[in-house]
């Protein structure tokens, strides 16, 4: 079996509590961040899949906007 979990104040604590037998052995490996899945929140869902349904709403916008979006924002000079 294995669980996925986090170093929480020096604790390993499991994404899904799960009753483990009292002085069951377990090994602990530490996962490099390059091969974790992506971080999902309470309803599964990535930071990516939560904006995508305010993806397409803008209207209103310069043809240019994606392009020079750091002039429209922040007035920077344009591409």
């Amino acid at each position: 079996m294995q669980y996925r979990g986090r170093v929480k104040n020096g604790v390993v604590v499991l994404d899904s509590p799960r009753a483990l037998p009292e002085g069951a052995e377990v090994r602990v490996e530490l996962v490099s961040p390059d091969s974790q899945s992506p971080l999902l929140d309470e309803q599964g869902q990535t930071l990516g899949q939560k904006l995508m349904k305010y993806a397409g709403r803008a209207v209103d916008l310069p043809d240019d906007a994606a392009l020079n979006h750091d002039h429209y924002l922040y007035g920077a000079p344009k591409r």
